[in-house]
């Protein structure tokens, strides 16, 4: 079977990649600075998956690390906001040598369709460019907004303790929310799909919520009284750097705040709406998935909430 090779494998996003990757007949490779990065992880068949070390930010190790790689799965990290646009073309150029098939490339944000928008999604319109000029044959997904953040450290404590739904959207946004395993679903259809080469789409789910629809989704999955509170944006900052821990430097930490803040107030008036996916496009470019994605509701009523050993508290 065809090798997969999951960049960013670690963390939520990785994880949902390499499940629904195994749970597909691919074989998989992990790629992580920790050889014991999946141990623990509850994923059927993950003690089948290699793991190869590979820094992001030492582009010698990227060979031996993707060598052998029919298809790569790209992940930009978290914490690494500004660089977006030369670490997926670096990847690209190593992929271009090493003739893989392709490389798809999950943003984990919105992409503009025109100049003009800010913060990441301006670095991914850069990045998507890096990639096609890399030589590597590509997809690119922008996945907007994830319904496993709920079960994060910075929200998942004020949902299960204190029974608030704790959010930085204004009362009246509206979001695709996607999971995950969704993510990773459009990103196994595309590699096989010639139109989807060169191509990039946003996606979502299959509902646009505003917040007291996903509070009511968590109510009931959970079986208590929850309330939407809405946090600021600033306050929101400090909750992700408080979630984060030691895992960001302290220098860090106050930048990484400030740079939350001013996106998610951007986001929450901006007139292009990057939460917000035209489903029905979606679907008409991949149509094997119309009716199969998790709604809000089905999503909820499936998580264990209560205290895992394998919660990933940040990213």
């Amino acid at each position: 079977m065809a090798l997969i090779t999951v960049i960013g494998a670690s963390g939520r996003q990785g994880l949902a990649q390499i499940r629904q990757a195994l749970a597909a007949g691919y074989d998989v490779r992990a790629i992580s600075r920790r050889p014991d990065a999946l141990e623990g992880a509850p994923i059927d068949g993950v003690d089948k998956v290699e793991i190869r070390p590979m820094d992001l930010y030492d582009t010698s190790t990227f060979k031996d690390a993707l060598e052998g790689s029919d298809y790569i799965f790209y992940t930009h990290p978290l914490q690494a906001r500004a660089d977006r646009a030369y670490l997926v073309g670096e990847v690209g150029k190593v992929a271009a040598h090493l003739d893989v098939k392709r490389v798809v490339w999950n943003t984990s944000s919105w992409i503009p369709d025109k100049p003009g928008d800010a913060f990441t999604y301006a670095g991914n319109t850069a990045g998507i460019n890096a990639l096609w000029r890399s030589g590597a044959p590509g997809t690119v997904f922008g996945s907007v907004l994830f319904m496993d953040n709920l079960l994060t450290g910075w929200a998942r404590p004020f949902i299960v303790n204190e029974n608030r739904y704790v959010y930085p959207h204004n009362p009246t946004l509206e979001a695709n929310w996607i999971s995950l395993d969704d993510v990773a679903r459009f990103m196994l259809a595309s590699i096989e799909r010639p139109d989807m080469e060169g191509a990039w789409l946003n996606i979502g789910g299959p509902e646009r919520l505003v917040g007291k629809q996903v509070t009511q989704c968590l109510a009931e999955a959970l079986g208590k009284d929850i309330k939407y509170d809405p946090c600021t944006p600033e306050e929101f900052g400090r909750l992700l750097v408080n979630a984060a821990g030691d895992s960001m430097p302290a220098e860090a930490r106050e930048e990484f705040a400030k740079g939350i803040q001013a996106f998610y107030e951007y986001n929450n008036t901006a007139p292009t709406k990057p939460f917000a996916v035209d489903m029905d496009h979606v679907y008409e470019r991949f149509p094997e998935l119309e009716g199969k994605l998790e709604t809000m509701g089905e999503w909820t009523k499936k998580q264990d909430w209560g205290e895992s050993n394998y919660r990933p508290a940040f990213g």
